[in-house]
Protein backbone atom coordinates (compact mmCIF):
# COMPACT_ATOMS: atom_id res chain seq x y z
CA UNK A 1 0.00 0.00 0.00
CA UNK A 2 1.29 3.41 -1.28
CA UNK A 3 1.55 5.44 2.26
CA UNK A 4 -0.35 8.79 2.59
CA UNK A 5 1.69 12.21 2.68
CA UNK A 6 1.51 14.40 5.64
CA UNK A 7 -1.68 16.34 5.67
CA UNK A 8 -3.59 13.99 2.89
CA UNK A 9 -6.53 12.10 3.46
CA UNK A 10 -7.35 8.40 2.09
CA UNK A 11 -9.39 9.89 -0.11
CA UNK A 12 -6.88 13.17 -1.25
CA UNK A 13 -7.04 16.56 -1.32
CA UNK A 14 -6.50 16.71 -5.75
CA UNK A 15 -9.18 19.15 -7.27
CA UNK A 16 -10.94 16.06 -8.40
CA UNK A 17 -11.72 15.50 -4.56
CA UNK A 18 -12.84 19.19 -3.90
CA UNK A 19 -14.79 19.27 -6.60
CA UNK A 20 -16.59 15.79 -5.42
CA UNK A 21 -16.94 17.48 -2.12
CA UNK A 22 -18.85 20.49 -3.32
CA UNK A 23 -21.64 17.89 -4.94
CA UNK A 24 -21.84 15.85 -2.23
CA UNK A 25 -22.35 19.30 0.18
CA UNK A 26 -25.16 20.31 -2.29
CA UNK A 27 -26.18 17.18 -2.03
CA UNK A 28 -26.43 17.32 1.85
CA UNK A 29 -26.75 20.50 1.94
CA UNK A 30 -30.71 20.72 2.64
CA UNK A 31 -30.39 17.97 5.20
CA UNK A 32 -27.61 19.77 7.22
CA UNK A 33 -29.06 23.32 7.26
CA UNK A 34 -32.26 21.71 9.11
CA UNK A 35 -30.31 20.08 11.80
CA UNK A 36 -28.24 23.30 12.10
CA UNK A 37 -31.48 24.61 12.74
CA UNK A 38 -32.72 22.08 14.94
CA UNK A 39 -29.54 22.19 16.89
CA UNK A 40 -30.65 26.09 17.30
CA UNK A 41 -27.52 27.44 15.55
CA UNK A 42 -28.16 31.38 14.71
CA UNK A 43 -26.94 34.74 14.52
CA UNK A 44 -24.02 36.11 16.93
CA UNK A 45 -22.55 32.72 17.56
CA UNK A 46 -19.21 30.95 18.04
CA UNK A 47 -19.49 27.70 15.81
CA UNK A 48 -16.40 25.29 15.20
CA UNK A 49 -16.38 23.21 11.65
CA UNK A 50 -14.33 20.34 12.86
CA UNK A 51 -12.60 18.62 9.77
CA UNK A 52 -14.03 21.44 7.53
CA UNK A 53 -12.10 20.92 4.11
CA UNK A 54 -12.52 22.89 1.30
CA UNK A 55 -14.96 24.96 3.32
CA UNK A 56 -18.81 24.41 1.90
CA UNK A 57 -20.19 24.31 5.01
CA UNK A 58 -18.43 26.47 6.42
CA UNK A 59 -19.05 29.10 4.44
CA UNK A 60 -22.81 28.06 4.76
CA UNK A 61 -22.37 28.38 8.72
CA UNK A 62 -20.41 31.72 8.56
CA UNK A 63 -23.21 33.13 7.00
CA UNK A 64 -25.79 31.71 9.28
CA UNK A 65 -24.20 33.33 12.58
CA UNK A 66 -23.24 36.84 9.96
CA UNK A 67 -20.49 39.27 10.92
CA UNK A 68 -21.53 39.01 14.78
CA UNK A 69 -20.36 35.65 15.30
CA UNK A 70 -17.53 33.70 14.26
CA UNK A 71 -16.24 30.26 12.88
CA UNK A 72 -13.45 28.46 13.81
CA UNK A 73 -12.24 25.84 11.15
CA UNK A 74 -10.46 22.81 11.79
CA UNK A 75 -8.69 20.59 9.16
CA UNK A 76 -5.30 18.94 8.99
CA UNK A 77 -5.15 19.56 5.08
CA UNK A 78 -3.11 22.91 4.29
CA UNK A 79 -4.55 22.69 0.76
CA UNK A 80 -8.54 22.35 2.27
CA UNK A 81 -7.65 25.51 4.05
CA UNK A 82 -6.20 27.65 1.25
CA UNK A 83 -8.98 26.67 -0.53
CA UNK A 84 -11.63 27.35 2.42
CA UNK A 85 -9.22 30.81 2.91
CA UNK A 86 -9.60 31.62 -0.69
CA UNK A 87 -13.56 30.88 -0.50
CA UNK A 88 -14.08 33.10 2.39
CA UNK A 89 -12.37 36.08 0.46
CA UNK A 90 -14.37 35.45 -2.42
CA UNK A 91 -17.50 35.35 -0.37
CA UNK A 92 -16.44 38.88 1.69
CA UNK A 93 -16.88 36.91 4.91
CA UNK A 94 -14.29 38.00 7.55
CA UNK A 95 -15.78 35.53 10.14
CA UNK A 96 -14.08 32.71 9.52
CA UNK A 97 -10.55 31.26 11.57
CA UNK A 98 -9.00 28.46 9.48
CA UNK A 99 -6.84 26.28 11.76
CA UNK A 100 -4.25 23.80 10.78
CA UNK A 101 -3.91 20.40 13.31
CA UNK A 102 -3.93 16.95 12.90
CA UNK A 103 -6.76 14.99 14.99
CA UNK A 104 -4.65 12.13 15.66
CA UNK A 105 -1.67 13.93 17.30
CA UNK A 106 -2.93 17.51 18.02
CA UNK A 107 -4.68 19.09 20.95
CA UNK A 108 -8.12 20.88 19.49
CA UNK A 109 -7.66 24.86 21.12
CA UNK A 110 -10.32 25.57 24.10
CA UNK A 111 -12.76 27.79 22.55
CA UNK A 112 -15.88 28.01 24.86
CA UNK A 113 -18.06 27.77 21.96
CA UNK A 114 -21.89 27.88 21.08
CA UNK A 115 -21.81 24.56 18.72
CA UNK A 116 -19.80 22.27 16.90
CA UNK A 117 -20.56 20.47 13.33
CA UNK A 118 -18.91 17.32 12.08
CA UNK A 119 -19.31 15.34 8.47
CA UNK A 120 -17.59 11.84 7.83
CA UNK A 121 -14.36 12.97 10.22
CA UNK A 122 -15.16 10.66 12.92
CA UNK A 123 -14.58 7.55 10.46
CA UNK A 124 -10.68 8.48 9.54
CA UNK A 125 -9.58 9.53 12.40
CA UNK A 126 -7.37 6.56 14.74
CA UNK A 127 -8.40 8.39 18.08
CA UNK A 128 -12.23 9.30 17.85
CA UNK A 129 -13.21 9.30 21.47
CA UNK A 130 -10.37 11.16 22.28
CA UNK A 131 -11.21 13.67 19.47
CA UNK A 132 -15.01 13.49 20.74
CA UNK A 133 -13.81 14.20 24.12
CA UNK A 134 -11.76 17.35 22.77
CA UNK A 135 -14.33 18.75 21.02
CA UNK A 136 -16.82 18.59 24.17
CA UNK A 137 -13.74 20.54 26.06
CA UNK A 138 -14.26 23.24 23.35
CA UNK A 139 -17.72 24.02 23.81
CA UNK A 140 -19.69 25.66 26.55
CA UNK A 141 -22.25 23.89 28.72
CA UNK A 142 -25.33 23.73 26.67
CA UNK A 143 -23.50 24.06 23.16
CA UNK A 144 -24.99 21.74 20.40
CA UNK A 145 -22.95 19.35 18.16
CA UNK A 146 -24.39 18.06 14.93
CA UNK A 147 -22.25 14.89 14.00
CA UNK A 148 -23.10 13.05 10.41
CA UNK A 149 -21.49 9.43 10.32
CA UNK A 150 -21.69 6.56 8.84
CA UNK A 151 -23.38 3.82 10.56
CA UNK A 152 -23.87 1.17 8.07
CA UNK A 153 -21.67 1.69 4.90
CA UNK A 154 -22.23 -1.81 3.52
CA UNK A 155 -25.77 -0.65 2.77
CA UNK A 156 -24.48 1.28 -0.14
CA UNK A 157 -25.77 -1.53 -3.12
CA UNK A 158 -27.34 -1.81 -6.30
CA UNK A 159 -30.84 -3.31 -7.27
CA UNK A 160 -30.52 -5.67 -8.88
CA UNK A 161 -27.85 -6.57 -6.91
CA UNK A 162 -24.06 -6.53 -8.06
CA UNK A 163 -22.24 -8.88 -6.62
CA UNK A 164 -18.68 -6.98 -8.09
CA UNK A 165 -20.29 -3.70 -6.91
CA UNK A 166 -20.54 -5.04 -3.43
CA UNK A 167 -17.49 -6.29 -3.01
CA UNK A 168 -15.90 -2.88 -4.18
CA UNK A 169 -17.89 -1.26 -1.05
CA UNK A 170 -16.33 -4.07 1.16
CA UNK A 171 -12.52 -2.94 -0.40
CA UNK A 172 -13.68 0.84 0.94
CA UNK A 173 -14.19 -0.05 3.81
CA UNK A 174 -11.42 -2.07 4.15
CA UNK A 175 -9.22 1.05 2.83
CA UNK A 176 -10.44 3.24 5.61
CA UNK A 177 -9.63 0.66 8.17
CA UNK A 178 -6.29 0.29 6.70
CA UNK A 179 -5.33 3.99 8.05
CA UNK A 180 -6.65 3.32 10.88
CA UNK A 181 -10.65 4.50 10.35
CA UNK A 182 -13.64 3.16 11.33
CA UNK A 183 -16.26 3.38 8.73
CA UNK A 184 -19.31 2.61 10.74
CA UNK A 185 -18.57 4.61 13.73
CA UNK A 186 -21.83 6.18 14.06
CA UNK A 187 -23.00 3.04 16.19
CA UNK A 188 -20.22 3.86 18.19
CA UNK A 189 -20.88 7.26 19.00
CA UNK A 190 -24.34 7.17 20.69
CA UNK A 191 -22.29 5.03 23.21
CA UNK A 192 -19.89 7.17 23.49
CA UNK A 193 -21.99 10.82 23.20
CA UNK A 194 -23.22 10.28 26.79
CA UNK A 195 -20.31 8.62 28.08
CA UNK A 196 -18.34 12.00 27.90
CA UNK A 197 -20.99 14.58 28.95
CA UNK A 198 -23.66 15.02 25.93
CA UNK A 199 -27.42 14.01 25.75
CA UNK A 200 -28.32 13.06 23.01
CA UNK A 201 -31.46 15.00 21.54
CA UNK A 202 -31.81 13.36 18.16
CA UNK A 203 -30.46 10.29 16.43
CA UNK A 204 -31.78 9.67 12.89
CA UNK A 205 -30.75 7.50 10.02
CA UNK A 206 -30.64 8.06 6.56
CA UNK A 207 -30.68 5.74 3.76
CA UNK A 208 -32.43 6.99 0.43
CA UNK A 209 -33.42 4.69 -2.01
CA UNK A 210 -33.11 6.44 -5.32
CA UNK A 211 -32.82 6.22 -9.47
CA UNK A 212 -30.28 7.82 -11.55
CA UNK A 213 -32.44 11.14 -12.27
CA UNK A 214 -32.36 12.31 -8.47
CA UNK A 215 -29.99 14.84 -7.53
CA UNK A 216 -28.51 11.90 -4.43
CA UNK A 217 -27.37 9.76 -6.82
CA UNK A 218 -24.80 11.87 -8.02
CA UNK A 219 -23.13 12.20 -4.17
CA UNK A 220 -22.08 7.97 -4.62
CA UNK A 221 -22.11 8.61 -8.14
CA UNK A 222 -18.96 11.29 -7.83
CA UNK A 223 -17.30 8.92 -5.23
CA UNK A 224 -17.31 6.23 -7.99
CA UNK A 225 -15.63 8.96 -10.26
CA UNK A 226 -12.88 9.81 -8.25
CA UNK A 227 -12.58 7.59 -5.40
CA UNK A 228 -12.13 4.37 -7.31
CA UNK A 229 -8.67 5.95 -9.01
CA UNK A 230 -7.42 7.14 -5.86
CA UNK A 231 -7.92 3.99 -4.04
CA UNK A 232 -6.35 1.97 -6.93
CA UNK A 233 -3.55 4.33 -7.15
CA UNK A 234 -2.93 3.69 -3.06
CA UNK A 235 -2.80 -0.15 -4.10
CA UNK A 236 -5.94 -1.48 -2.79
CA UNK A 237 -7.02 -2.60 -6.04
CA UNK A 238 -5.84 -2.65 -9.66
CA UNK A 239 -6.34 -0.18 -11.99
CA UNK A 240 -7.83 -3.05 -14.45
CA UNK A 241 -10.31 -3.90 -11.49
CA UNK A 242 -10.69 0.19 -11.01
CA UNK A 243 -11.92 0.32 -14.47
CA UNK A 244 -14.57 -2.64 -14.45
CA UNK A 245 -16.05 -1.02 -11.49
CA UNK A 246 -16.69 2.63 -13.21
CA UNK A 247 -18.25 0.20 -16.56
CA UNK A 248 -20.48 -1.73 -13.95
CA UNK A 249 -21.62 1.70 -12.22
CA UNK A 250 -22.11 3.41 -15.71
CA UNK A 251 -24.25 0.56 -17.34
CA UNK A 252 -26.28 0.24 -13.91
CA UNK A 253 -26.85 3.96 -13.86
CA UNK A 254 -27.86 3.83 -17.81
CA UNK A 255 -30.32 1.14 -17.37
CA UNK A 256 -33.96 2.03 -16.83
CA UNK A 257 -35.08 0.50 -13.43
CA UNK A 258 -31.92 0.39 -11.33
CA UNK A 259 -31.76 1.65 -7.82
CA UNK A 260 -29.11 2.60 -5.25
CA UNK A 261 -29.61 2.17 -1.82
CA UNK A 262 -27.36 4.77 -0.24
CA UNK A 263 -24.81 4.13 2.57
CA UNK A 264 -26.08 4.40 5.88
CA UNK A 265 -25.95 7.69 7.99
CA UNK A 266 -26.67 8.21 11.25
CA UNK A 267 -27.80 12.20 12.01
CA UNK A 268 -27.04 12.99 15.63
CA UNK A 269 -27.61 16.49 17.42
CA UNK A 270 -26.02 15.97 20.63
CA UNK A 271 -25.88 19.17 23.40
CA UNK A 272 -23.01 19.45 25.97
CA UNK A 273 -24.56 18.74 29.61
Amino acid sequence: MTALPDGDYVLGTEDEEVERLGVQHRVWRPRATDAWRRAGFTTGQHLVDVGCGPGYATVDLAEIVGHTGRITALDQSPRFLERLDARARHSGLGNIESVRLDFDADALPRLNADGAWCRWVFAFVTRPRELLAAIGDALKPGAALVVYEYFNYASWRLAPRQREFEDFVQVVMSSWRSTGGEPDIGMDLLSWLPALGFRIEEARPIVDVVTADNFVWQWPSTFVDVGVSRLAALGHFSHERASQVKELFRLAEATPGTRMVTPGVLEIIARKV
